[in-house]
């Protein structure tokens, strides 16, 4: 999969990228370059990752996963990982994975719902 097959969609000012349900190595890597140059030219209020077609997880894609939402918070955007499964959850618990101070939202609808609020808190600062 190239970075024209991923896809990120602008919502108001928030960004929704969807991870590939089966995301190799070249797809992990083309997501994170796709993610970056999309928040570099939209300036977005937030970033969901929508993670919830994925079957299994590695310690590469988990890598990588933690390293973009690292550095669109360096880029001062927040992000929420979205729709993790069950079988992934216990995937990453058993590779001693830590998500950190990471938001997660079990939906999309809640994932808009931690953006808009942490937006609101930043203001409010």
């Amino acid at each position: 999969m190239t970075r024209d097959n991923i896809s990120v969609i602008r919502l108001k000012d928030i960004l929704l990228v969807t991870v590939p349900p089966e995301p190799d190595d070249e797809t992990v890597s083309a997501f994170q370059e796709k993610v970056l140059d999309v928040m570099a030219s939209n300036e977005p209020r937030g970033l969901v990752l929508d993670i919830s077609t994925v079957q299994t997880l590695d310690s590469f894609f988990a890598r990588t996963l933690m390293e973009t939402v690292q550095m669109a918070a360096l880029m001062g955007t927040p992000t929420v990982i979205a729709g993790m499964r069950p079988d992934v959850a216990i995937t990453a618990t058993l590779l001693g994975l830590s998500f950190g101070r990471t938001l997660t939202a079990r939906n999309m609808d809640s994932a808009f719902d931690l953006i808009i609020e942490k937006a609101a808190e930043d203001l409010s600062i």
